[in-house]
């Protein structure tokens, strides 16, 4: 019977994994044991998947990242080249800190996009439709919609689920609605939730 997945050859799948028809998992990728992997995924180059990991649908994980037990990855989450998730607040080398009950959850919801190189400081969900900017560091939860850019990241502006900004202000404490020039959804702004009409 012919596999509905592709894994290259040279990348590992350790037993006890699900993995969803469709979903590609590139050269030199790890999927470690207990994750679940959605239908329609793609793992690039050098993409490590810790123990126990559940990614959704439609995920793309571009090279170089890892993803560590913890860590959750909802439907249509993209994660650009090398960005980084953590999964312990102070780790020790001299005591080591191992299992579930160490670890600091984080999930990243339906459609967040988080740039390359940005990383996701353990513990701060990502919302739906937000996007992380390139290189900036995540030391809090992101809201929906919103678009987070800096060491440490801050809200800058807001983004619509299409992938085209918002013309609602950064102004934490503001009530506004937007349209998007791109596809026309509709959202309003109270403080710092944004939602679509």
């Amino acid at each position: 019977m012919e596999k509905e997945f592709y894994v290259h050859e040279s990348a590992y799948v350790d037993d006890n994994v699900e993995l969803g028809a469709g979903t590609k998992v590139w050269h030199f990728s790890h999927v470690q044991s207990g994750s679940k992997i959605g239908k329609n995924c793609s793992l690039g180059q050098n993409v490590n998947i810790g123990n126990n990991v559940t990614i959704g649908n439609n995920v793309k994980i571009q090279n170089n990242v890892s993803v560590y037990e913890g860590v959750e990855l909802e439907d249509f989450v993209f994660c650009g080249p090398s960005m980084v998730f953590t999964n312990i607040l102070n780790p020790r080398s001299e005591f080591p800190q191992r299992g579930s009950e160490f670890y600091l959850k984080t999930r990243v919801k339906k459609s967040a996009s988080l740039g390359a190189n940005c990383t996701v400081v353990c513990g701060h969900d990502i919302g739906k439709y937000a996007f992380v900017g390139a290189g900036s560091v995540v030391t809090k939860e992101v809201p929906d919609y919103a678009m987070v850019i800096g060491v440490p990241a801050r809200i800058a502006g807001w983004m619509c689920a299409c992938g085209s900004r918002l013309e609602l202000s950064a102004d934490l404490h503001s009530e506004e609605g937007a349209s998007c020039s791109k596809c026309s959804r509709q959202y309003t702004k109270k403080g710092i939730k944004v939602k679509q009409k």
